[in-house]
């Protein structure tokens, strides 16, 4: 892994995201947009500010909405960081792996209205279904860069990120590529809010917006929808090192596995699958994992589960943390992100924090939840995203 970028609730570059994770900073918010919704109790967001998203000339983004643009943000940042010029991008040997939820759903939204209310099949523009189709990150980003390799859009809901950084992983290892370009992005709508609302799995915790949520937390009443993306540029070992290139983290293994039980209930089975493909795939014990970031959202069941899974695989002495209590659950950007996070934590010597945990839910697993920031150089660490339709994935970087 030789570069990495992001646009997240707490920084718009990784320098700035880090800093904030270390100081263990809030991107949770009320809003007064949503209040017109009827039906919707959930007002809280964590999403992206002060971020120019209008920047570029309007010829090469109009065909991407705000997922696609906060995913060229961060695709920018980690080619510049780890230098790979127009040349290697156009040769056929650099891909990309990309995904999100969905696409836009801002555009979605204008066309629906168009057809819907107006009557009018033209109304939405020409480029508008560009923006909101499934595989928009990735095919915008391939044609705004030149990338003539393969393009693999993880469309995968909360595991979308994490996927696409395992797929490209796996594209290098087999010889089919020598440089990915890989990530998740999600923008910030309110349907993505109602469908956790309508499930009661999204925090009321409106008074005090910056605790609310809470992953692993006894007091825990939901997850936080919030926004964002991730990137990362990995290439094989070898033509880094000949290129002295800067190697911030190895991605040394990645598992992947299905439920095959139920679309939204999680299997503490499937996830622990997963890990233990990681494992495998690393040809590492577990004994060897120094630090796991948890996909923990904050939800009742799901953080209980999770925290299961990883003590059935790990044991309890592993220091575990979510970094959803600082960013809101990012959906599909969430993975990248969370990778971005572990590599600033293998840089930087510190874990994160579980940002609002006061009390561990005694239903979960014992593990060593880290509750304030410590100072450590983690040598190994897993990084884990589950998603709807029981998709596990697990993540294994390693100090270069």
């Amino acid at each position: 892994m030789t570069g990495v970028g992001l646009a997240s609730p707490i920084g718009c570059d990784v320098t700035s995201a880090i800093a904030a994770l270390r100081a263990n900073a809030n991107g949770v918010t009320r809003t007064d947009r949503y209040a017109a919704y009827g039906g919707l109790d959930a007002q809280l967001v964590a999403e992206v500010r002060d971020l120019d998203l209008q920047r570029w000339p309007r010829k090469r983004v109009r065909t991407m909405g705000r997922v696609a643009r906060l995913a060229l943000h961060a695709s920018e940042q980690a080619i510049a960081q780890a230098n790979v010029d127009e040349e290697t991008l156009r040769s056929g040997r650099c891909g990309i792996a990309f995904g999100s939820t969905h696409g836009s759903s801002d555009a979605w939204e204008r066309m629906a209205r168009a057809w819907l209310l107006d009557n009018d099949l033209r109304g939405g523009g020409s480029s508008i279904y560009l923006q909101f189709m499934a595989h928009t990150c990735a095919a915008n980003l391939a044609i705004y860069f030149g990338i003539t390799g393969r393009v693999l859009p993880t469309c995968a809901a909360c595991a979308s990120g994490s996927m696409a950084i395992g797929q490209a992983y796996e594209a290098i290892r087999a010889g089919a590529q020598d440089v990915m370009l890989a990530g998740g992005a999600e923008e910030l709508h309110p349907t993505h809010v109602a469908v956790f609302d309508g499930m009661y799995a999204a925090s009321l915790a409106h008074e005090h917006p910056e605790r609310a949520s809470r992953p692993f937390d006894v007091g825990r009443d939901g997850l936080v929808v919030g926004e964002g993306a991730g990137c990362v540029v990995l290439e094989r070992w070898d033509r880094a090192v000949a290129r002295g290139a800067d190697i911030l983290a190895e991605v040394v293994g990645y598992g992947s596995s299905c439920d095959g039980t139920h679309v939204t209930a999680p299997s503490a089975d499937g996830m622990a699958a997963a890990m233990r493909l990681a494992l495998e795939s690393a040809a590492l014990p577990p004994s060897a994992v120094s630090y796991v970031n948890a996909h923990a959202t904050a939800t009742t069941l799901g953080d209980v589960v999770e925290s299961q899974a990883t003590y059935a695989v790990l044991g309890g002495s592993v220091p575990v943390s979510s970094t959803k209590g600082h960013t809101g659950h990012t959906l599909g950007a969430c993975g990248a992100i969370e990778t971005v996070f572990c590599v600033g934590a293998i840089r930087e010597g510190f874990l994160p924090a579980t940002r609002n945990l006061d009390q561990v839910d005694t239903a979960c697993a014992p593990l060593d939840y880290i509750r304030t920031p410590r100072d450590a150089r983690p040598a190994v660490v897993m990084n884990n995203n589950f998603a709807f339709g029981g998709i596990n994935t697990s993540l294994l970087l390693r100090t270069p």
